[in-house]
Order: structure tokens, then C-alpha cells, then sequence
């Protein structure tokens, strides 16, 4: 039985827990636990006579599952597919995706040197009060455009 399809079946009152517990015991916020819940990435839970929704242990793993995700750099569409492939025991296709993911990452790695390049160069040109114009605001009003 998947985690999902788990969630489905009745748990014992003592196990269950409100949205609040649920975050903190998981480290995701309130609002996102909702968000996830509308785009159907986590079950919708169920809810007491009072209308408070009640969350079980299998909440707790596929919300610590799609919080895992996102810190990897996963985007919602990823985690969707990747809590499909948890769900049906399909982890080879998983690496296709981490695969993908990888390639994002060693581009924003680049962009990341890029930047520290930019900063390096304009902290390296700055002399406070021994040149005409700040470096840094050259920088950033760009070619062609005057300081003032």
C-alpha cells in the first residue's frame, strides 16, 4: 500500500494531528501545507464535525517527501512526478529527472561564479574618495547612462 492510498484508510484519534502540528513536526509552513493540498500533490485531509482538517502520519511523509523535493531544487511539476514513481515503486525513472535537475543546478552554479566575478571586480576597482564615480553604481546604471 502506497503512502497515499494509506491515508485513505482511518487512523486511530490519538494519531491524528491539526494543520499546526503537522508544520511543525515537519518544518513546512501552514500556507504551503495548503498550497499542496490544492495543487493535489497532499491529500486532502480530512476533516473533524468542527471542520478542522486532521492530518496522520502518512501527511508527515509525503509532506516531508515534497519539502525533501523542493530543497533539492525540484520544481511542483517534478515532485508530482517524482511522488508518482514513489507511489508505484518506480525509483529508475527518478534518476532521468534528477539527471535534469543537475544540469539546472551546474547552470545556476555558473550564473552564481558569474555574479561573484561582477562583485570581485567592482570591490577590487573601489577606492572611496580617490575616484571620479563608484564603481558599483557604474555597474548598475549601466553602459551609456549617466551617474547623475
Amino acid at each position: 500500500m502506497t503512502c497515499l492510498q494509506s491515508i485513505a484508510k482511518a487512523q486511530a484519534p490519538e494519531k491524528l494531528m491539526l494543520i499546526g502540528k503537522l508544520a511543525a513536526s515537519t518544518g513546512v509552513t501552514i500556507q504551503a501545507i495548503r498550497y499542496y493540498e490544492q495543487l493535489g500533490l497532499l491529500p486532502t485531509a480530512p476533516r473533524t464535525k468542527a471542520g478542522y482538517r486532521v492530518y496522520d502520519h502518512n501527511h508527515v511523509r509525503c509532506l516531508t517527501f515534497i519539502r525533501r523535493s523542493r530543497e533539492l531544487g525540484f520544481s511542483l511539476d517534478c515532485v508530482r512526478s517524482l511522488l508518482g514513481l514513489w507511489e508505484s515503486n518506480c525509483d529508475c525513472a527518478a534518476k532521468e529527472l534528477s539527471l535534469r535537475q543537475l544540469v539546472i543546478v551546474r547552470g545556476k552554479i555558473a550564473d552564481l561564479k558569474k555574479l561573484e566575478k561582477a562583485h570581485k571586480t567592482m570591490t577590487d576597482a573601489c577606492n572611496p574618495g580617490a575616484q571620479a564615480s563608484c564603481p558599483h553604481l557604474r555597474y548598475v546604471v549601466g553602459p551609456g547612462l549617466k551617474m547623475h
